[in-house]
Order: structure tokens, then C-alpha cells, then sequence
């Protein structure tokens, strides 16, 4: 079925936008066509483009005041929206009009949008996810606003020097962003410290300190312009920036303290917690961006609507993991504090505002903070939420919860060191609690929550989360939307479930090698990238096989190495077999404060540094740690993937969202039963898809039945071998014990099962093999993945909210 064209919808037509561009170019960046480098034309560009943008978000912004609707509020430390121009263009439908009118002056639009730097508002998929929900918000014409920080370093950029990951600052606004507008309309104080008093029958907080949150906009562009919302993220400035008789006086550096104070809080994502000093900044941080957000939601809701009763009827506020989780207690401290409710109408208002999602299953990501630094610097804070674990430890005396319950459930950790547990509080505080993928809402119930599920049996409920197929298909991967669209139509790209429609033509041989002519395409552009960034040659004929996410011990990047050193032996051991060519990329940034987690980096580069320069291998094996892994580079490399490492240890990745994004552009996946590839296993199909290793309740029964690694390496003469050569020096003959004490870590506890998995997991790399060797049944396989995954799309996952938590549907 031939695919209609599809109508553009920006309302100019290529000869205007010139016109509009060139206006621009010349009144707003202040140069003329021969003098304007292409700097100049990327800015001109954007600015074009934003004019059309902004008509389209006063109009969506009119059109929800004019209709009275609820409106949905995004709270997240991270939004990683990566570059947005080619984005923003795509889903106003103006590409095309922008391709001509640039032509004409000898520019190339994609060159441009490569001038273009990511914005470093995330590190990882918590802030994909969040960017993905806020596109999908606007395009399912929801009204929302993200919250968040405008982050001027970002978490870091990597670079890597002889093997170590580098972290070096991000200077994306080095620049200037043009895609922003600041409001200083939209300022507001935030304390620290000070004390409580009573003021009558009133409570007053008399912060020690404040700093001023000034809101920053971004206008988030729906598909097909449908919806034009907003990120709004906040900056910081202090009351008195200048201290000018200190200045006079020679003290420069105390003149400008509570400058330098102040602008901590929004300089970088996740500052180490590791000291003290640390762990202020980032709750500091944390209460920062969530009380201007609250305060803003606030005075919008009292402005528009009058009474703060009405809260729920008109605002759903949703918490993205613990980190805004104090957004519980500064709504009621507004609500009790400064318009005037009795404690328990306010907690009812709050709890049916509020909805948190839950990210994690490792205790140790619930944020907890010491109480002291916690009533040191918020000190109402801290009597408000003694005031609800009053009322919750009551409610759950009076359920008949045993001693232990109560302990669990407490927003107090009392065992050792007293601590504020900031997940139970955002339980608590609202009215639903979900889960992102279906074996990670199961395990909430049956782990870190159980006390809590079992005293509020119905707050606990499932969103799988889902990405959008506009960046994640369509942008990425024009080569492949094309053939689709030739294929089966259009339908998909306003619905991505019309995917399924593949299917029927999964075994078509005509259609399965178009596909592979786009897959091996991107393939020679990611070699090409890498050629020219880094030096490697790669040989787009291999099998790409690629791991690319956050460093962490639980996702297991160190397995998949050990499996590489394992079959490098075996290529060098067997030359005789026919053995198929294999690129193994990685990708990935260590928190600063990780050492074993930057270690696994290292490990990757030495082993890629002796692997790559060995001729006994030729080209049969290739490794390549790409650095600074971000948005843009995951759009290059997705498309080019092969085989998708979803490798977790069962049990602790909550959901995933890189298994959909590979899964979208064709790409099987090797990975365990754990976060969502269980639900994509089920929507592809077992043929389809490449599972190996423990699950879930095989991890958790280990871990209690006294598992000994030892006796599992001994007993596998493959891994006992790569484990010797890694931990004897054989990949860092400069430091021979390197990696003793990380290797020593799989021998003595294994908490990962990195052992436990490794023959099951080395078994399914070579069924992977044999599945390369027949070229049709893999492009079989491939269809039926993409054919599949639509249901994966955040247009659902947003649907599914907006129905069944935030009731805006």
C-alpha cells in the first residue's frame, strides 16, 4: 500500500519562511546574508521557527483558560530533551518549508541542527522519560507544565583520558539557549533555616535565608502542533547579589558569597552527596526547585480559581521519583500556614492533588536525609511531617500493624541514625503510588513498600512507561519510517499501535531487505561518526551489538565485558571456527563518586585497547566505549544497533526504556526477565527475542539460600578463565592489580550475579550467532519487533495516567 504524502501544517509556505528567515537573520542576530556564518543561520533558524511556536502556545494557553480544564504538573530533577530543533520542526510540520528556504541560500538544514548542543538537563531515563512524557502531553492535548531546574553545567560532560572517564563541565549555554524566555514575572522567595514561631493562632516560618527562583520557559511542541506546553524550569539569584561594603572594604570573594550560594543550586545535576556539604547542597537543591514550583502552582490555581479547596478539581501533581517529594509538605505548609485550612482539609486537598511515580527498587536510591540537616534547614518542614506520621502511625496502631510494620511504614527512620525517609513521605502524600513497568509494580508491593501497600491496598497501580515514537522513529530513523510508510500507510505516525499492521508482512523478503538496506545505511553513518571521532574503523557488516546507558553495577556492563574477554579467547583459542564478525559499543557515564562503576569503564577501554590492536582477531571483534554519551548520540546509534543489551540482574531495573527504542528501530534484544522486557518478551513474542539467565525470584532465593559464586566460577572454565585474566593484569599490564578488588567482589558475594548468569548468558550470545547466519530469519524477527512495540509508545503510557491517576481524559 503506497503512502499518502503528508500535509504540512506550519501555515508558510519555503518562499515566506526565506523571507521570515532572512528578517530575522538580519533584525534580530544583526547580520546580512553574505556576512552570516552558519552560527548565525542556525540562530535565525530557531528564532524563525520559535515565532511560529509561540502563536501556537499563546493559543493552547488561551484555549485552557477559555475551557476551565485541570491541568497536569510534572515534577522532575531531570527533563533531557535533548537538541530540539529538528524535533520541533518535525511535529510543527514545517521541515520541509525550512529544507527549501535554507537550500536556497547554499545551507543544509541537518548541518545546522548539528550546531545545535544538548541541553544538559538530565543524565539518564529518568529525564528521557520525562521529556518523552511531556511531548506526548502535548500531543494528546493534555495542558501540563514540566518542572524543573535550568542546570547551567549539567551533570558533566566525559571525556575519556587513557581509558578514565574525565568530568569536565557541560557548557551548553555557553552560547545562550534561544529556544527560552525568562519570567521574571514568576519570581519567588525560597527559605532556609531560621525558626518557627507563633503568631496568634497562626504559625509563621522566619527563614534565615532566601533565594529567588525566576522561572525560565521552554515551549514543548505536540505532533502535528496540535498543543504547544510549557518546561519550566527555575534559576536562582540571591536578595543581595553584591555585598558592597565588603567589596569596598577588600573582601571580594565574602562580597559575592551569597551569590556563589545561591547559584550552586542550579550549577550541576546530582552534586555528590558523599560529605556533609554534599548532601545539603542537593537537598537545598531539591526543596529549591520544588517549593518555587508548588508556590507557582499555587498562586496560579488562588488566581484563577480563588479557593485553595479546589486544588484537585483544577491541578494533578505528579512527583517523578523521591526527589520532589517534599512538594508533600510545602503544599501543606501553604495550605495550613498561609490560607488558612485546619491541618486534616489540607491533608485531604493534598493527597488528592498529588501522585507519585516510583523509579527504583534499590533501598538506597529511596532518598533518605539526617534529621538534623533536615530541621536545620527546613525547620516547618520538619514539624509538618511529625504532624502526618502522627496521624499515619495512629491509622496504622489502629489497623492492627505489628511493631515491625510500624517501623517500616514510619516517615522516620529511627534504627541508627535518624533519617527523614522521603519516599514514605510522597507515599503517603498521595493519592496514587505507580509503578513503570508490571514485575516492578509487583515487586513494590512485595518489597520496599509492602507495609505501606498493605496498609493503602489501592494506591499502588501500574504505568509501563512507553517513549515517544516522534524522536524515537520518525526523526532518528527517516530512513526506516519511510519504508514503513511505504509498507502500510501513514496511520502509524499519528498512532503508533497501527505498527502492528507490519506484522502480515513480516516474512515479505522484498520488505525485509529494504529494511536491512536501512539498517546497514545507518550502520556505515554511526562508522563513519566513530571513524572521524574517535579512529576506530568499523566494519558496518558486523554484527552491532551495543550496551548503552548509565553505568551501574546492577545493569551489568561488567558481565557483557567478561563475556568479551571469554570470546576473544575463544576466537584466538578456535580460529578454525566461523565466527561472526562482532562490534561490541558501549556507552555510558559513572556518578563522579562510583569507583567501581568508573573502574567498569576503564575495563572496557583496556580491553578495547588490547582487543582492537590484535591481528590473531582480525575483524571478528571490535570494541568501542563511545564518550559523553548523550540524546543525540543515542539517536545515531539506535538506528545502527543489531542486538540490544537489556542485561540487569532480574529484580532491580525498574522498567528500561532503551529495550523500546531499539525494539522500534529493529533491533533484538538479549536481556533478562527483569523492568519491561518481560512485557515486550509478551508483545514480541518468545521467537523473537533473546532471554537468558535468574529471574526475579531465582535472584532473590539465591541471595537468601547462601549462594557461593566461587563454586559457579570454578565450574565454568570459560568464566574462571576471563575472570583470572582480567583480575591478573592480562588487559592493564601498567597497574597489574587493577582489577583484583572488582573481580575479588564476583569471587566473595556476587550480589549482582554476574556468575550466577554468565554460561546462560554466554549461551544465548551464541544462539545469537547462529541467528546472524540466517540473514532472512533475522530480518524476520526484526519486522516483528517493530512490528510489535507500538503498544510502547509514551502516547499510551500518558493516556493511562491522564484516565486513570491525574482524571483529565
Amino acid at each position: 500500500m503506497a503512502s499518502e504524502p503528508l500535509p504540512d501544517i506550519g501555515g508558510e509556505t519555503a518562499s515566506e519562511m526565506d523571507a521570515h528567515i532572512v528578517k530575522v537573520l538580519r533584525h534580530r542576530v544583526g547580520k546580512d546574508e553574505r556576512a552570516a556564518r552558519q552560527h548565525d543561520w542556525y540562530t535565525a533558524s530557531i528564532l524563525a521557527l520559535r515565532d511560529s511556536i509561540i502563536d501556537a502556545w499563546f493559543a493552547s494557553t488561551r484555549r485552557t483558560y477559555d475551557e476551565g480544564g485541570k491541568r497536569v504538573y510534572y515534577l522532575s530533577m531531570e527533563f533531557l530533551i535533548g537538541r530540539l530543533l529538528r524535533d520541533a520542526l518535525s511535529n510543527m510540520g514545517m521541515t520541509r518549508e525550512f529544507e527549501a528556504a535554507l537550500s536556497a541560500h547554499g545551507l543544509d538544514l541537518a548541518q545546522l541542527e548539528e550546531l545545535e548542543p544538548d541541553a544538559a538537563l538530565g543524565n539518564g531515563g529518568l529525564g528521557r522519560l520525562a521529556a518523552c512524557f511531556m511531548e506526548s502531553l502535548a500531543t494528546l492535548d493534555i495542558p501540563a507544565y514540566g518542572y524543573g531546574i535550568r542546570y547551567v553545567n549539567g551533570m558533566f560532560r566525559q571525556r575519556i583520558d587513557e581509558g578514565w572517564q574525565v568530568e569536565l563541565p557541560e557548557t551548553w549555554l555557553a552560547h545562550g539557549n534561544p529556544w527560552e524566555f525568562e519570567r521574571l514575572e514568576s519570581s519567588y522567595r525560597i527559605g532556609f533555616g531560621g525558626e518557627v514561631a507563633a503568631d496568634g493562632d497562626h504559625v509563621v516560618w522566619h527563614p534565615a535565608e532566601f533565594v529567588e527562583a525566576t522561572a525560565v520557559d521552554t515551549p514543548v511542541v505536540g505532533w502535528r502542533g496540535k498543543r504547544v506546553n510549557t518546561l519550566r524550569l527555575w534559576t536562582a539569584s540571591p536578595l543581595d547579589p553584591l555585598k558592597l561594603d565588603a567589596f569596598n572594604a577588600g573582601d571580594h570573594f565574602g562580597a559575592l558569597a551569597e551569590q556563589v550560594r545561591a547559584e550552586s543550586l542550579v550549577r550541576v545535576l546530582y552534586p555528590a552527596d558523599s560529605s556533609p556539604a554534599g548532601q545539603e547542597l542537593r537537598l537545598r537543591q531539591e526543596f529549591f526547585f520544588t517549593a518555587a514550583s508548588i508556590q507557582d502552582i499555587v498562586r496560579r490555581h488562588v488566581q484563577y480559581e480563588g479557593d485553595i479547596r479546589t486544588l484537585p478539581e483544577k491541578a494533578a501533581i505528579q512527583l517523578n521519583d523521591t526527589h520532589p517529594s517534599v512538594a508533600v509538605a510545602e503544599l501543606m505548609r501553604l495550605m495550613v500556614d498561609q490560607h488558612g485550612l485546619e491541618f486534616n482539609e489540607a491533608w485531604e486537598v493534598c493527597k488528592k492533588t498529588i501522585s507519585y511515580t516510583n523509579h527504583t527498587l534499590l533501598p538506597e536510591a529511596l532518598e533518605t536525609w539526617p534529621l538534623p540537616l533536615f530541621e536545620r534547614l527546613l525547620p516547618r518542614h520538619m514539624q509538618i511531617i511529625y504532624a502526618i506520621n502522627s496521624r499515619i502511625l495512629r491509622e496504622a496502631r489502629k489497623a492492627g500493624c505489628s511493631d515491625e510494620q510500624i517501623a517500616a511504614i514510619s516517615l522516620i527512620e529511627e534504627s541508627g541514625e535518624r533519617r527523614v525517609r522521603m519516599a514514605n513521605l510522597a507515599f503517603v502524600g498521595a493519592h496514587s503510588i505507580n509503578g513503570v513497568a508490571a514485575l516492578h509494580t509487583e515487586l513494590m508491593k512485595e518489597t520496599v513498600f509492602a507495609d505501606l501497600h498493605a496498609l493503602y491496598p489501592t494506591r499502588i497501580n501500574n504505568k509501563t512507561n512507553g517513549v515517544t515514537p516522534r524522536r524515537w522513529l520518525q526523526q532518528c530513523n527517516p530512513g526506516l519510517t519511510k519504508v514503513i510508510r511505504d509498507a502500510i500507510g501513514h496511520d502509524f505516525l499519528d498512532d503508533a499501535e497501527k505498527l502492528v499492521d507490519l506484522a502480515a508482512l513480516a516474512e515479505d523478503s522484498a520488505l525485509g531487505e529494504r529494511i536491512a538496506e536501512v539498517k546497514r545505511s545507518n550502520k556505515v553513518a554511526l562508522a563513519e561518526h566513530i571513524k572521524k571521532t574517535m579512529g576506530i574503523r568499523l566494519d558496518p557488516d558486523a554484527l552491532f551489538d551495543v550496551q548503552i546507558k548509565r553505568i551501574h553495577e546492577y545493569k551489568r556492563q561488567l558481565l557483557n565485558l567478561i563475556e568479551t574477554v571469554a570470546l576473544y579467547d575463544q576466537i584466538r583459542s578456535h580460529p578454525e571456527r566461523d565466527w561472526v564478525p562482532r562490534v561490541k559499543i558501549f556507552g555510558g557515564k559513572a556518578a563522579p563518586s562510583y569507583h567501581n562503576a568508573k573502574l567498569v569503564i576503564k575495563l572496557a577501554n583496556d580491553i578495547a585497547r588490547r582487543v582492537n590492536a590484535d591481528p590473531s582477531v582480525g575483524g571478528l571483534l571490535k570494541v568501542v566505549f563511545v564518550p559523553n554519551y548523550n540524546v543525540s548520540l543515542a539517536e545515531r546509534i539506535i538506528p545502527a544497533a543489531d542486538l540490544s543489551e537489556q542485561i540487569s540482574t532480574a529484580g532491580m531495573e525498574a522498567s528500561g526504556t532503551g529495550n523500546m527504542k531499539f525494539a522500534l528501530n529493529g533491533a533484538l534484544t538479549i536481556g533478562t526477565l527483569d523492568g519491561a522486557n518481560v512485557e515486550i518478551k509478551d508483545h514480541v513474542g518468545d521467537e523473537n527475542i533473546i532471554i537468558f539467565g535468574l529471574t526475579a525470584e531465582e535472584v532473590a532465593a539465591k541471595r537468601a539460600d547462601g549462594y557461593n559464586p566461587r563454586e559457579v566460577i570454578e565450574g565454568s572454565r570459560e568464566l574462571s578463565q576471563a575472570l583470572s585474566a582480567i583480575a591478573s593484569g592480562v588487559f592493564s599490564p601498567d597497574d597489574p592489580g587493577r582489577y583484583a578488588g572488582l573481580i575479588g567482589g564476583i569471587y566473595d558475594n556476587d550480589w549482582f550475579m554476574c556468575a550466577a548468569d554468565f554460561d546462560s548468558y554466554a549461551a544465548a550470545q551464541r544462539s545469537v550467532d547462529a541467528r546472524w547466519e540466517d540473514p532472512a530469519g533475522w530480518r524476520t524477527a526484526a519486522i516483528r519487533n517493530i512490528a510489535r512495540v507500538g503498544w510502547f509508545s509514551s502516547d499510551r503510557t500518558i493516556a493511562e495516567y491522564a484516565k486513570d491517576i491525574w482524571k483529565v481524559l
